[in-house]
């Protein structure tokens, strides 16, 4: 038997090291050791000065033994009772806590968020209804590791940690939201550290957002196993379910579009020359001529938002479409365009102009096709609808800032007539 005993100096610098300490058996080689040793020193300090310590301490935590009399247990929990076994925050934690960030976390471009608790569950948080105990538990974590938030026991997120439970107790803690509810949250199965695709992880690298049929804790992938908290102790469970976003989307679709154009000026670009020609006479007498230049080109337009709209299916706007032009900024009617990519939307577009000359003799009139080009950048709102491949359709509100630019003007222009070289003379 090993025991390893940290000293209330140890410092635990960073979150996903957990410092947890676990007796186990290696098979043999704990035979070897039969004398107990203590390690009471910094953990900086034991890192520094013994480096073959760290590989062996590495490889005590590999093979760990978990406590077979909290294995697989039915844990005798009541709705309201009181947790007054669960400990306040380790002083380990306490003491690293300047180094952890409390700011709110947007999860991977979702409307997924871990917000920063303030007294009451937000709008969007993500619970269960606990049928073995009948009551509500929310998703909550603490220094990476994830619990349960229930407003009928305490104020506090419960979690586990090094085979013990613990509280936030006077420290914040995060709560997981979905805002307005947009996204598809689905429990699935795992098992011995297996998680599905897509599963919602804390802080931590390791650790997932896991329940039972006794509530909600942590799944760790190298612990390979479902931790519950509860009355003091960490229960632990082979087999659990994992909380995940469910990504099969068939579309998505922006409406109720609304433009902020008050400030908004049109930016006016050089002109363009689009295409020359010319008109030859060689003749010994004045001609007229008609000179006709065509352009082909593509019109860029985005409706560029902060949320992450998702890749490769069918994305769509309805909305009126700015008209942008030296007179100011217009719109067009209602109309319904299929994004080429993203929200972005190409077009191609073909202008044709045609100016008469008049062209003396031996000489060249060139023509020119000039576009005149305006942009815009215009704040917007909409709301946008997300329908699954179960017809499910959530929707939410976003913003962004449309930008576009646009030809206003196409001109003809002729230039100035040159004499041509080596004219045969006139009679």
């Amino acid at each position: 038997m090993i025991t390893v005993q940290w000293s209330k100096a140890t410092e635990i610098s960073s979150p996903p090291f957990k410092a947890r300490v676990k007796r186990k058996a290696t098979n043999g080689k704990a035979s070897k050791l039969t004398q107990a040793f203590s390690v009471n020193v910094a953990l900086e300090s034991l890192l520094s000065e013994w480096p073959h310590l760290c590989n062996f301490l590495s490889c005590l935590y590999t093979v760990l033994l978990l406590d077979p009399g909290l294995g697989g247990r039915v844990p005798n929990i009541t709705a309201n009772r009181s947790t007054n076994q669960a400990l306040p925050t380790p002083v380990e934690i306490e003491n690293s806590l300047d180094q952890y960030s409390l700011d709110s976390l947007d999860i991977n471009q979702t409307n997924l968020e871990w917000q920063v608790f303030n007294r009451s569950a937000p709008n969007g948080a993500i619970s269960i209804f606990n049928k073995y105990v009948g009551r509500i538990e929310y998703v909550c974590q603490f220094w990476c590791n994830a619990g349960f938030y229930s407003p009928n026991v305490d104020p506090y997120c419960h979690y586990s940690l090094g085979g013990k439970e613990y509280t936030s107790f006077l420290w914040p803690f995060e709560i997981l939201v979905n805002k307005d509810n947009f996204e598809f949250m689905e429990w699935k199965d795992g098992s011995y550290g297996s998680v599905p695709p897509n599963s919602i992880k804390t802080c931590s690298k390791e650790v997932y957002v896991g329940m039972n049929e006794y509530g909600l804790g942590k799944v760790d992938v190298n612990d390979k196993v479902f931790y519950l908290p509860w009355e003091g102790s960490e229960y632990w469970y082979r087999y659990y379910q994992v909380l995940t976003l469910n990504k099969d989307i068939n579309s998505e679709h922006l409406s109720e579009v609304q433009y902020k154009t008050d400030g908004v000026k049109p930016i006016e670009y050089p002109p363009e020359t689009m295409r020359k020609s010319a008109i030859t006479n060689y003749q010994c007498q004045t001609v007229t001529g008609t000179a006709t230049l065509s352009k082909t080109y593509q019109v860029e337009q985005r409706w560029d938002t902060s949320f992450s709209i998702t890749m490769g299916i069918d994305t769509s706007i309805t909305a009126g479409i700015p008209i942008i032009g030296s007179a100011g900024i217009g719109f067009s009617e209602e109309t319904t365009l299929e994004f080429t990519k993203g929200t972005t939307y190409i077009e191609s577009t073909t202008h044709t102009v045609s100016v008469e000359c008049k062209v003396p003799p031996n000489m060249s009139c060139g023509v020119s096709m000039v576009g005149f080009k305006y942009g815009a950048e215009i704040p917007y709102t909409a709301r946008l609808s997300r329908t699954y491949s179960n017809e499910k359709t959530t929707w939410t509100s976003i913003s962004g800032t449309y930008k576009g630019v646009q030809m206003g003007e196409i001109l003809a222009v002729m230039d100035r007539c040159e004499p041509v070289p080596d004219p045969t003379p006139c009679p």
